[in-house]
């Protein structure tokens, strides 16, 4: 059975109904802090959570809406405060239709409700008559019987008709055997048998993990035993040491009266082994890790040498195999022990067999860098997914995937007492700081996929990498040498930000080399430089190619690699408030064609993108170049290209 909508009303912030569509892998509930997010998953959990306990029971005095909950109480009215509609697997619903026939289930949907007072409620659709009529013919009754039995529209005027007549014992048997006790007293018996035969027992089960599940690095075997717990050692920390314990099949009164702790040390080491392999699979921060366990025996003796406490302490330590050296699970990082506790609780339902299990991750990765992050969103994609519907809540970008936009959710805090929180569609909602961490990742990605290609070609603007664009398109077009297809062209806006955009880009594994218009900014080749003289950047990913170096001639800017006549062209059809300029307008001691040109228009800088972008809608082809000008772009190229090789 897989969750399709949760409608969810009058709990805690949640003051008016919302109804929310439930993706059928992944649904992310994004929102600022006290939106509701974690409410939403407690609701979940407490609607079917997959043990008992309690905390996860819904209780209209911790839970109702506390500005309407005293009107509540005196209205001696109940609500139903969770609603979730499943979609049944082909698997079931075959099942289904081979015991009551096909067609009588109307629907591959059913909604199971919970109410704070009164129990449950299922909503499904069944078809008596035509159970009836289905039923029958697998009898082989007399004709005439068969009419009187036919007349029956309810299951329960079948079983009158039933004891009306000797012939349909069998008939009767079945029904008082077989369908009556194993349905819900309803009216429509096939209802109540399918629903408490069927869709009952196989309700998914709601598995609930924030960070305050972390297993503590000491665990006292008393505590346990006793199921002790404190401020020292809280409930939840005591529910992820014991799924420790079930996880390794470990008895805890044999290993408290043990001598010796071999065996046990034994089966902790097996376990943690396989917690392990799994945890630096997607653990990419560190892999020279191992995870080890002690058992310390504890004797405190007062001031008359009398034993007033005896305990063992099961210690937890996390061996660096790098550094040879060991720490306990409390000194290394929040994020590592949140994974790591994370691993040991989800194997707990991972192992079991007693049914399907949703996952309710509330804020997973929190105290995580930006990568590791990453590492646990892959994991969730990859390996949860696969066999779990996931539902967790976050405000990080990094825990956004920006190819599955579809799959968020928002929560709203609106601020108006009659409203409270609200979830909808990431596309509806219109609060820019709920929307803030999508649009984080969606910048972040945007940032990423400027260097798709291994090799990247840093231009100091966009009027470089349109002239590029183009002229390697000509050439190539008359079978000569252009840029290479594997190379990606990334404007930075400038050498002096060409340093920036090169830190960043360390430890990618990316190519890339700088094609500047002059060596001229001494200022920013140094900030380059500097960057390879303290190692952040290796020399050998990161190359300056001036673009004239190979160039016979004097020339500064990439438009002086055409002929004068050629960019003037350019520039006289871009700019129409500027009178034509003429070669013979241009200073014949001023070698760069744009400083002749600006003291001609008398300006100090004009735009350069538009000539080239002029050009790109030229159609050009080699006919509009001279033979000089293809010759210095190709050599160009050919210098490029030799550079990525």
């Amino acid at each position: 059975m897989k969750l399709k909508k949760v409608v969810i009303n009058k709990y805690k912030s949640f003051i008016t109904e919302q109804v929310v569509d439930i993706e059928s892998s992944i649904t992310r509930l994004v929102g600022k802090n006290e939106s509701g997010k974690t409410s939403f998953l407690e609701a979940l959990a407490k609607f079917n959570y997959f043990e008992s306990d309690p905390t996860f029971e819904f209780n209209d005095t911790f839970d109702f809406p506390k500005n309407e909950w005293k009107n509540f109480q005196k209205s001696g009215e109940d609500v139903e405060v969770v609603k979730c509609t499943f979609l049944l697997d082909e698997e079931l619903i075959e099942k289904i239709n081979d015991d009551i026939g096909e067609g009588v289930l109307s629907s591959k949907e059913v909604s199971y409700g919970v109410k704070y007072k009164n129990g449950n409620t299922f909503y499904l659709a069944a078809n008596e008559k035509k159970y009836i009529s289905t039923l029958l013919q697998k009898y082989d009754f007399a004709e005439e019987l068969m009419k009187e039995l036919d007349r029956a529209n309810t299951v329960r005027e079948l079983i009158e008709l039933c004891k009306q007549n000797e012939d349909a014992n069998s008939l009767l048997a079945y029904l008082n055997e077989t369908i009556i006790p194993n349905a819900f007293d309803w009216k429509n018996l096939i209802q109540g048998y399918v629903a408490k035969h069927y869709i009952k027992p196989n309700l998914p089960k709601f598995w609930y993990f924030d960070e305050y599940y972390s297993i503590p690095s000491r665990i006292s075997l008393n505590k346990m035993i006793n199921e002790q717990t404190d401020a020292e050692f809280t409930k939840e920390e005591f529910n992820t040491a014991k799924a420790l314990f079930e996880l390794a099949n470990i008895d805890i009164d044999e290993l408290k009266d043990a001598d010796s702790f071999e065996a046990f040390i034994s089966e902790l080491e097996a376990t943690s082994n396989a917690i392990t392999d799994e945890f630096l699979e997607y653990w990419t921060t560190n892999t020279n890790l191992e995870i080890k366990f002690e058992i310390e025996p504890l004797i405190q003796k007062n001031g008359n040498n009398q034993i007033v406490r005896e305990d063992k302490i099961l210690n937890i330590r996390i061996r660096n195999t790098k550094h040879r050296v060991s720490l306990p699970l409390k000194n290394r990082s929040k994020g590592f022990i949140w994974f790591f506790s994370f691993l040991v609780w989800f194997s707990k339902i991972q192992n079991a067999n007693n049914g399907k299990y949703i996952l309710l991750l509330d804020e997973p990765g929190l105290n995580l860098h930006a990568s590791a992050q990453g590492d646990l969103l892959k994991f969730i994609e990859e390996k949860l997914s696969n066999n779990y519907q996931v539902i967790y809540t976050t405000h990080s970008p990094f825990m956004i995937d920006t190819t599955r936009l579809h799959e968020v959710r928002t929560v709203f805090d609106s601020m108006d007492p009659k409203k409270g929180s609200l979830i909808s569609d990431a596309i509806e909602e219109k609060d820019s700081d709920t929307l803030f961490p999508l649009q984080a990742a969606l910048g972040y990605d945007i940032a990423q996929n400027l260097y798709m290609s291994k090799n990247n070609l840093l231009v100091e603007g966009p009027a470089d990498l349109l002239y590029i664009t183009v002229m390697s398109g000509v050439l190539e077009s008359n079978g000569r040498v252009g840029l290479a297809n594997n190379i990606t062209i990334v404007p930075v806006g400038g050498l002096d930000k060409v340093s920036s955009f090169i830190s960043l880009l360390r430890g990618s594994k990316l190519n890339v080399v700088c094609l500047l218009d002059s060596f001229t900014d001494q200022k920013g080749k140094k900030k380059v430089e500097d960057l390879i003289m303290h190692r952040i950047i290796k020399e050998k990913n990161i190359r300056f190619f001036d673009e004239f170096s190979s160039i016979e001639g004097n020339y500064s800017d990439i438009e002086d690699l055409f002929e004068k006549e050629e960019y003037i062209k350019f520039f006289n059809l871009a700019f129409h408030e500027y009178d034509d300029i003429k070669n013979e307008h241009l200073d014949p001691n001023t070698s760069q064609i744009i400083k002749q040109i600006n003291k001609v228009i008398g300006k100090t800088r004009f735009n350069h993108y538009r000539p080239a972008y002029k050009l790109t809608q030229l159609g050009v082809s080699t006919n509009d170049f001279s033979g000089e000008t293809l010759d210095r772009f190709e050599n160009m190229f050919k210098e490029i290209n030799k550079l990525f090789l």
